[in-house]
């Protein structure tokens, strides 16, 4: 008999705010945390607007400023996040065997240190404005820091997490883009599933505000440049949406065994009961345009979780604002439920939130799940005209109630990753 995986703690770090509960409200409110881009001048740039996480601390966590003065902002948003989660699960205190406890983070590559890096190019340009790499290298060993240098792989902010809370078994990461979180999350229940752990921590963390991140976005012509509305930059579905709002944050899930958390007494916020992850095998920047991986994942999910399309209550949506994306997203969704497709709800949460890539599914998961909770539907804000391309019921900018008992999260990243997952109410 297959080991159940239930959710038993949740921990954000996002620009919607820092507690679950408010994020949730502000979401259910139709509220948006995109504004100004303040982390660098983009003033240059064809993006100036982005959604940052403000007003927040890892000493807000009651964690010591001098451990984490050498991470980056990813790995300090992950240890937040974490630490939320661990303490809502009721895990911080809890005596268990440490080697069945894990870590599995969707984290991409870390924040540049691009002061350090600038004077290193501008101090070993010769006469002719040609890189002298030796005095490049002299530079270099004077201006980095190790530890910087150490930040930049996209594994550290899992061995910060696991050495936070001696979680000595399986630990991975998985850098996928915009799916990454996602195949974290699913991943980690098939670690538990085969008996590998019994608790995991898992979920996404990444910062690309910064520089090079936007001036990638602008040149995929990827990014919103609504730069004088930030708050309806954001439009998911919508027939004049123009790409994407960058943000940034942390999010994470406890992952138990189902019989480990009833053992202990813990709260239980629903069940993964199906994980599908696939590939679409075509261009690198562009999903298939018949959406064949994105369909093949959604049935593999629903297989996994023995659900017909009829038992599925609510779609949170991949949904980014690009034009591409959102219509074969819909197509895929069609293309899955057939004429049930225009019976379940589905809406895109980035609208609100913007699109925090590698971080942005497990929040999206969370997001499912106080749905489910609720009974109630967050909206997609900024669903002002129609797109014929887009006939889904997207809970245009006002929440909805709703009896929820499972809801599908999409994820879709750049190299055509595919990852959807489901959650459940806990039955039987």
């Amino acid at each position: 008999m297959r080991r159940r995986v239930v959710i038993t703690g949740v921990g954000c770090v996002t620009p919607m705010g820092t507690q679950v509960e408010k994020i949730w409200q502000g979401l259910l409110n139709g509220e948006s945390g995109v504004g100004p881009t303040t982390l660098f001048d983009a003033s240059n740039f064809p993006t100036t607007i982005s959604a940052e996480v403000r007003d927040w601390d890892i000493t807000d966590e009651g964690e010591d400023a001098k451990r984490w003065q050498h991470t980056g902002r990813h790995s300090r948003f992950a240890a937040g996040a974490a630490k939320k989660a661990v303490i809502d699960a009721g895990l911080l205190d809890a005596k268990f065997d440490p080697t069945r406890l894990g870590v599995y983070l969707g984290s991409g590559e870390g924040q540049q240190n691009f002061g350090r890096f600038t004077r290193m190019m501008i101090g070993a340009l010769d006469g002719d404005d040609q890189l002298d790499m030796a005095q490049f290298t002299r530079v270099g060993l004077d201006e980095l820091d190790p530890l910087d240098e150490l930040e930049q792989e996209p594994n550290m902010p899992a061995g910060h997490v696991a050495s936070m809370f001696n979680a000595q078994g399986p630990n991975a990461n998985c850098l996928t883009a915009c799916a990454a979180s996602s195949q974290a999350v699913g991943e980690a229940v098939e670690l538990i599933r085969r008996n590998d752990a019994d608790v995991m921590i898992s979920g996404g963390t990444h910062s690309m505000i910064h520089p090079f991140g936007v001036t990638g976005f602008n040149l995929l012509t990827a990014l919103s440049t609504s730069n004088d509305e930030p708050t309806r930059a954001s439009r998911p579905f919508d027939r004049n949406r123009d790409g994407f709002v960058l943000g940034e944050g942390a999010s994470m899930v406890i992952l138990e065994e189902l019989e480990h958390a009833k053992k202990r007494g813990a709260q239980i916020y629903g069940e993964v009961v199906g994980y599908g992850s696939t590939a679409d095998a075509f261009r690198i920047t562009d999903t298939h345009p018949e959406g064949r991986g994105a369909i093949s994942c959604m049935k593999m999910a629903l297989a996994d979780a023995e659900l017909n399309t009829d038992q599925i209550d609510y779609i949170n949506a991949h949904g980014t604002s690009t034009s591409v994306n959102d219509k074969v997203e819909t197509l895929a969704i069609k293309e899955t439920f057939g004429e049930q497709a225009y019976k379940i709800p589905v809406s895109s949460t980035k609208s609100m939130m913007g699109h925090l890539i590698a971080a942005a599914g497990v929040t999206e998961l969370i997001v499912s799940l106080m749905a489910i909770r609720d009974n109630t539907l967050p909206p997609t804000i900024n669903y002002e005209t129609p797109d014929p391309d887009c006939d889904l019921d997207y809970v245009p900018n006002e929440a909805r109630p709703k009896t929820c008992r499972a809801a599908l999260s999409n994820s879709f990243g750049f190299g055509g990753q595919n990852i959807t997952l489901i959650v459940s109410e806990l039955a039987g």
